[in-house]
């Protein structure tokens, strides 16, 4: 589970950097993104 949250984690940044999530207004999930990493390092490490 730890390693699938990076997976993902790994594509909305690449996404984010090739400016998908701005072109198609979904750059929310960055600040989603950002909100779950502490939860996730903690509970599933």
């Amino acid at each position: 589970m730890f390693y699938a949250f990076y997976g993902i984690a790994i594509v909305i940044l690449v996404l984010h950097f090739t400016g998908w999530l701005k072109r198609n207004n979904v750059e929310w999930i960055m600040l989603v993104l950002a909100i779950a990493v502490f939860p996730a390092v903690i509970f599933l490490k």
